[in-house]
């Protein structure tokens, strides 16, 4: 069995109208949610028993700075994997990225954006009703979520659709409701 998880960048902001997609900084509101999902992640691997042997990211300026802000929650420091491939990659994108790693690790995360790494748990947990968490990725998988999947396989390069179940499904409003969306008037 392989646990993948899959950390979506935390809100993002478009004070300068002319910066790259690529360029844009996390909003007030993402850096505190990154902070707060920073430490959820930490709590989540010492009760689960997990630390993550690889973190792959995109190197995009707003998922640079939610890892950033989620290591000074924490107080800690990993080493990442900046791939410019998960900048935006699909979902068939980011499943060879987990079938190529090296060294067979454990443990992945993920961090990078929206719509593949929905897509990807949407490619990788069946759609056959047993899941509750998915149904909540069907709803949406906001900025910051963090889901973890374990994979039913022996080595990465098995990873495959349907191989997956969806455990566990965090996100930022589920630890402060300040951090969801916000009201609609």
């Amino acid at each position: 069995m392989k646990l993948l998880g899959l950390y979506r960048h935390a809100k993002s902001g478009w004070a300068d109208p002319r910066a790259r997609d690529f360029d844009r900084p996390l909003s007030e509101r993402g850096r505190k949610g990154a902070a707060a999902m920073g430490r959820h992640i930490r709590d989540f691997g010492a009760l689960w028993g997990v630390r993550w042997d690889r973190i792959a990211a995109s190197p995009a300026v707003r998922c640079a700075e939610t890892i950033e802000l989620g290591y000074q929650a924490i107080g800690e420091t990993y080493s990442v994997n900046w791939d410019r491939r998960i900048y935006l990659a699909s979902s068939a994108t980011l499943l060879d990225l987990l079938q190529e790693q090296e060294g067979d690790p454990a443990s992945l995360l993920m961090v990078g954006h929206n719509p593949g790494l929905e897509d990807l748990i949407f490619d990788l947990v069946p759609d056959d009703g047993t899941c509750p968490l998915r149904d909540i990725v069907e709803d949406k998988f906001p900025t910051a979520a963090f889901a973890v999947l374990e994979l039913d396989v022996e080595q990465w390069s098995d990873a495959a659709p349907g191989c997956a179940r969806l455990v566990h499904l965090t996100r930022p409003r589920d630890l402060d409701p300040a951090l969801g969306p916000e009201p609609v008037d």
